[in-house]
């Protein structure tokens, strides 16, 4: 079954498209954390961070995200979050991304 993910990038449900690429495709948080928080998301069916095959590259999630704080001026600082399961608040079975950035940040999150 198709998730909310896939949908967007088939096209079939809008969202404000910030960047994208043969790997990944990563738009606006439709329930924003922070003044900037945009999704990652690979164009690969991945339930979840716990599902990413040992080998291959994997790496374009993180370059992806490095490219999209530029672009999205957070020198300053940004988080990046994965979720994996329903006790870490993963809410849809695909693989994400979650870049929060335009404010600072407290440690321990959560």
């Amino acid at each position: 079954m198709a998730t909310l993910f896939t949908k967007i990038i088939a096209g079939e449900i809008p969202a404000d498209i910030v960047y994208q690429d043969e790997h990944c495709v990563a738009f606006r948080d439709i329930n924003p954390q922070a003044p900037v928080h945009i999704l990652i998301v690979p164009r690969a069916e991945i339930p979840g961070i716990a599902d990413v095959p040992e080998t291959g590259d994997h790496q374009h999630l993180l370059n992806a995200a490095r490219k999209i704080a530029e672009q999205e001026g957070l020198a300053g600082g940004y988080r990046l979050v994965i979720n994996q399961g329903v006790e870490a608040g993963q809410t849809v079975d695909h693989l994400h991304v979650h870049l929060l950035g335009g404010r600072a940040f407290s440690w321990p999150p959560g």
